[in-house]
């Protein structure tokens, strides 16, 4: 299979991309958080086809992409107030919200439960595709499973080329991690992963926020999850990825006492200078946590090379978005972690 790249300024792109999808095939897709892996998420056989092309655990629920809010009553069910507050505050936007699924969406896209994963990128090119398909998209982020998401075409092209067959190039990303998703089908919303809309953003218009444990720690195998990038190891490289938290100093110290030949560190490009003789590779500026956010897949994808062995990880401390990178670098680590200055 030859795999096709079309710029979305491509009069012919959208079309293209919504005729595939009506046919049951695989596009990937730009959005303002990463790039998809989009299907018809009303067809089985076509969103079985992003868990083959993936390697996907099949209980890993999908998120349905819409093109305007009024599509929720479509595809949900006993929808509360709260999900209009928030569609209207935060759609188009890189906000998820999980509510009761109607019949019409299989359990091949739910992963068997009676909620479905939904949001309306903000992404013009994306939502037209879907407009055109007359169908909502099923779109996981488009790398393989576990590995670091892809955050522009040339990423998807190198993990799908030869197995896809149009890949829509809409840029590099502008959030680089994935959508924030909210439980909203049971009483108090709940944070299932945070991304681009902050839990303080949040709760301008929520009441109550409760963080569910899958945002700061592993969960178990047998758990079950009602959306994606909650259970598994996620978003990492081959190698051992270890979370150095603590001040520059205390970090540095730590690092160049452990560091080997075949390491790596992953810093802020403000501690570059000292990390001079151990590879570094900076992914944004501590100072300003959004470009650390839009850099940190493309850095472990560049990290995700066989020589490498171990990554040192410089993680931002905080609120905000800085929430979405800790829990990113997270999943990319399992959660290992060590802190230098409270060891002393």
């Amino acid at each position: 299979m030859n795999t096709l790249i079309l710029s979305a300024a491509d009069p012919q792109a959208a079309q293209t991309a919504a005729d595939l999808i009506r046919d049951g095939q695989l596009v990937a897709l730009p959005t303002e958080t990463v790039y998809g892996l989009g299907a018809n998420g009303l067809v089985e056989a076509a969103v079985s086809k992003i868990f083959q092309a993936k390697g996907r655990p099949q209980d890993n629920p999908l998120i349905l992409h819409v093109a305007q809010a009024s599509d929720m009553e479509r595809y949900c069910h006993s929808i509360p107030k709260v999900a209009y507050a928030l569609a209207e505050r935060f759609w188009p936007g890189p906000l998820t919200m999980v509510l009761p699924a109607r019949d019409i969406v299989p359990k091949a896209t739910t992963a068997g439960l009676s909620t479905v994963a939904l949001r309306c990128p903000d992404c013009a090119v994306t939502r037209q595709i879907i407009a055109l398909s007359g169908v909502p998209i099923a779109a996981p982020s488009a790398n393989l499973s576990g590995k670091p998401s892809t955050t522009t075409a040339q990423h998807v092209y190198h993990d799908h080329k030869g197995r896809i067959p149009l890949i829509i190039d809409g840029g590099p990303c502008r959030v680089g991690v994935e959508s924030t998703i909210v439980d909203l089908s049971e009483g108090t919303p709940r944070l299932l992963r945070p991304g681009g809309i902050t839990p303080e953003q949040l709760l301008e218009v929520l009441e109550e926020l409760v963080i569910d444990k899958a945002v700061t720690a592993q969960l178990q195998a047998g758990d079950v999850v009602k959306a994606p990038g909650m259970k598994y190891r996620h978003y990492a490289p081959n190698a051992q990825v270890l979370i150095v938290k603590g001040s520059r100093e205390s970090a540095a110290r730590y690092i160049h006492a452990h560091f080997v030949p075949g390491d790596r560190v992953l810093c802020f490009r403000e501690e570059l200078p000292l990390y001079e003789n151990c590879a570094p590779l900076a992914y944004g500026l501590e100072s300003q946590p959004e470009t650390l956010s839009a850099g940190l897949f493309a850095a472990l994808r560049e990290l995700d090379d066989p020589h490498v062995s171990r990554i040192y990880a410089r993680c931002p401390e905080g609120g905000g978005i800085a929430i979405a990178i800790q829990n990113r670098l997270g999943k990319a680590a399992a959660f290992q972690t060590v802190n230098e200055e409270e060891s002393l």
